[in-house]
């Protein structure tokens, strides 16, 4: 074989190789045709033609972005150190290549931007206690701003809030007072419902008396289990008048 016939070959292999794309399931290819857009294709096997279109890897994949700590001075003017994860993807490739020079870099920034906006515009105490609520908040203002690039933002965490070491110290006191104080109020509550129950108790033996000797004796069989020698009783007076009248009606008639 000369050495012409070998050389038209391998430029027919190379053309070959660079016509023929094969795209994954989760990839598309933007084509574009002596520098117009034609338009997305993939996944699969597809063939563009060599020297005139020019084709764009675009993952559809979601993406996870990491967002780097930041410094945010809240409403109340603390300084506070907070990092997020943010989640995208890109549904309309077109616009994600021609829109914006690099998506996931104007993702990136846009998120930290917005980052510090927004939980500037909220209280220390907003920011720990209802995040939730600062992350749909998120999600709702990146998702619109990226939404002219082709890109869908599905959720926005706030990963972690560092607190100065002063302000540490500060809550873990305010939470402390706050556990002595809830301590009180159960305490007080026992102490009124015990009294009530006393007071309870004291009506029901002003109305039948005999409910106080029942008592005494019942106090009674509880200090005989004790190992006690000597047990001093106190004896209710109701059981001694009649023996006292009686005694009295003998010496009358003597």
């Amino acid at each position: 074989m000369s050495i012409p016939i070998l050389t038209v070959i391998i430029l027919i292999l190379l053309v070959l190789s660079s016509a023929i794309k094969i795209l994954k399931e989760y990839e598309r290819g933007v084509i574009f045709r002596l520098g117009r857009l034609s338009a997305a294709r993939g996944p699969g096997i597809f063939i563009i033609i060599p020297f005139i279109d020019k084709m764009v890897r675009v993952s559809l994949r979601t993406v996870v972005h990491d967002v780097p700590e930041q410094d945010i001075i809240t409403r109340d003017n603390v300084s506070v150190k907070v990092n997020a994860v943010v989640y995208f993807r890109v549904l309309d490739p077109s616009k994600a290549i021609v829109e914006v020079e690099d998506y996931y870099y104007a993702t990136s920034q846009l998120s930290q931007t917005t980052l510090r906006s927004i939980l500037g515009q909220a209280e220390l105490d907003e920011l720990l206690s209802k995040r939730d609520k600062i992350n749909t908040e998120l999600q709702t203002i990146l998702d619109q701003a990226t939404d002219p690039w082709g890109i869908k933002v599905s959720q926005v965490e706030i990963k972690h809030v560092d607190l100065p070491s002063d302000m540490q110290r500060a809550m873990a006191k305010q939470a402390e007072a706050e556990r002595e104080r809830r301590a009180k109020i159960i305490n007080a509550q026992g102490e009124y419902q015990a009294a009530q129950k006393l007071l309870d108790a004291a009506e029901i033996m002003n109305k039948q008396p005999i409910t106080v000797q029942l008592r005494y004796l019942q106090t009674l069989r509880e200090v005989a289990t004790e190992n006690n020698s000597t047990i001093i009783f106190p004896l209710p007076i109701d059981l001694v008048k009649p023996l006292v009248a009686l005694l009295e009606s003998k010496s009358d008639k003597k």
